[in-house]
């Protein structure tokens, strides 16, 4: 079976692999005023990195959700490795295992991109509070482009649409989130910022199709760089 850019990623144990890595995770919610009562949900969490920071960070009620099975091995054995209490299960953003109105912040790095948008985001908005906050790291067209030339990149990595900055304010709109604010990160990525750099988590059956699949990953960001970039979005329900 063929693997898809997903696939290694996860067999890579890819932690922090959205744009900005946990570097801009950090920045975002440090703009938060969160406290100990707060509850936060981590869509999509991989390795579990950032939801180990959270609850590590914030002492706060952290649940996080994924649906690869690689990555949610490897999320387990994360945190029971550092032994926080952090509420892990196997789940989908378009089907999230979760009573309405229960987080105060959601947290999605790259998610939402790659679900079927209307209703991941229509799941994310029945289990936020009133006024809860999502918060999101997602993939943006920064101009358009012709159709066949765009999907050869949102077949690649598997994304079932991509939005310019205005179509994501529409999408959120109509999906139930009023007050929108989306901006771009403003600071460049740092090579030798060790703290906050990629990890990698590897899998022992790791094939030589998967290199490929990375490689194909790197010309594809050259390709378009200037063409998709990234946009910070944060509102409330």
């Amino acid at each position: 079976m063929k693997n898809t850019y997903l696939d290694c990623i996860a067999l890579f144990g890819v932690g922090g692999a959205h744009p900005g890595g946990l570097k801009l995770t950090r920045k975002i919610l440090a703009q938060e005023k969160i406290d100990s009562s707060f509850r936060i949900l981590d869509i999509g969490c991989g390795t579990g990195q950032t939801a180990a920071f959270i609850s590590n960070q914030y002492n706060c009620h952290v649940s996080a959700i994924e649906n690869n099975k690689i990555m949610l091995s490897k999320a387990k054995e994360r945190l029971a490795s550092v032994g926080l209490p952090v509420t892990l299960m196997e789940g989908k953003a378009e089907e999230l295992p979760f009573e309405d109105n229960q987080f105060d912040i959601i947290l999605s790095e790259s998610v939402i991109s790659f679900t079927e948008q209307p209703l991941s985001l229509s799941e994310l908005q029945r289990v936020l509070k009133p006024n809860g906050v999502l918060l999101a790291i997602e993939m943006t067209l920064e101009k358009l482009i012709d159709q066949q030339e765009l999907e050869s990149f949102t077949t690649f990595y598997g994304v079932s649409r991509l939005h310019t900055e205005d179509e994501w304010i529409e999408t959120l709109n109509g999906a139930g989130f009023p007050n929108i604010y989306i901006t771009k990160n403003d600071e460049d990525s740092d090579e030798e910022d060790l703290e906050n750099a990629t990890e990698f988590f590897l899998s022992e059956n790791i094939t030589d199709e998967c290199f490929s699949v990375l490689e194909t990953h790197e010309a594809f960001t050259k390709q378009f760089e200037g063409i998709v970039g990234y946009r910070i979005i944060r509102c409330t329900k």
